[in-house]
């Protein structure tokens, strides 16, 4: 009986855990964010973990993607069987933490992909513990698939493709997106409440202005472009010179262009009108919500093209000279 329940433990938590690693390696900025929201004062009050964030996501998405595939292949069963139990209670007392005092409303377990709240989380790392409890009791019937070589070769290349997918999706953007800002995207119908009491997926999003919010106003032009810069101190200053010269060369293709931000420098007009001057961006400034803003797009800067309200075109600021108009 041990046995079956050990294999049936085994290909379960080892698929359910590279799903969850799959779909945030895909976008470990993600991970970032949420982990930068759990290092913040009015969570953990951990913030000098926060410059490590990115690092401790890259570190747990690769960790729970090769982790699953050593399971499913059997390799070093008893490493991995133990790290899937520490992950498992780190996630445990994370979405216990959520979900007793209401901190964090998503954990980001599943990315953007799938959204469960935290006691939802929290009783899924429960009947974790649980089957990685097996699992733990039946150590001596895992064992390498097909062989000890194989799995050795499928358990480092996993690491080599995963480090790889890392690597690709920061220097660019996500290679899927699940977020409610993905390519197809109508922006007007995504702010629209379905009647069911939830938050519309788009919320939050915003041009706003000294003359009032222009969100409309882009929607309902036949081209838009959107230069996402959240904070400019933590913006590339390569980044803005090469989204200023797309800028440049779409205003001359007749698009509407809007710089929104987060940072301050709304509120200071020399600021702002230096900033301007300095990287040649004499466009529409608005004010967004970060949050908002990360959402849309991994990178600062980013580059977003619009089409009567549709989003049609994402560029991170190293792939300016890709971008189609």
């Amino acid at each position: 009986m041990l046995k079956i329940l050990t294999h049936i433990s085994r290909i379960f938590v080892g698929l359910l855990f590279i799903y969850s690693g799959f779909v945030k390696l895909i976008d470990p900025m993600g991970t970032q964010f949420k982990l930068e929201e759990y290092f913040s004062e009015a969570v953990l009050n951990l913030e000098f973990l926060t410059p490590l964030a990115l690092v401790f996501a890259i570190l747990l998405v690769v960790a729970e993607t090769v982790l699953g595939i050593m399971l499913l292949v059997g390799f070093k069963p008893k490493f991995t069987v133990w790290s899937l139990f520490g992950i498992t209670l780190i996630f445990l007392f994370l979405t216990w933490y959520s979900h007793t005092y209401n901190k964090v409303t998503d954990c980001g377990c599943f990315g953007d992909a799938i959204k469960i709240s935290p006691e939802q989380t929290f009783y899924k790392n429960v009947l974790f513990i649980v089957l990685i409890g097996i699992l733990i009791a039946g150590l001596k019937y895992i064992k390498e698939i097909p062989s000890l070589k194989v799995a050795k070769i499928v358990t480092y290349s996993s690491v080599v493709v995963s480090l790889f997918i890392t690597y690709y999706v920061l220097q660019h953007l996500p290679i899927i997106d699940f977020r409610a800002y993905s390519i197809g995207t109508n922006i007007a119908e995504g702010m629209k409440y379905q009647g069911d009491g939830e938050v519309p997926p788009i919320h939050d999003f915003e041009i706003s202005t000294d003359d009032g919010d222009l969100l409309d106003e882009m929607l309902a032009k036949d081209n838009a472009m959107l230069i996402m810069l959240n904070v400019l101190d933590k913006a590339d200053k390569e980044g803005i010179h090469e989204v200023s010269k797309v800028a440049k060369e779409a205003k001359n293709k007749g698009y509407e262009v809007y710089i929104l931000t987060a940072d301050g420098i709304m509120y200071d007009e020399e600021a702002l009108a230096a900033f301007k001057k300095e990287y040649d961006l004499p466009y529409i400034f608005g004010t967004c919500d970060g949050t908002a803003i990360k959402t849309v797009i991994r990178s600062n800067p980013g580059i977003v093209t619009v089409k009567k309200g549709v989003i049609v075109g994402k560029w991170n600021w190293k792939d300016a000279e890709d971008v189609t108009l």
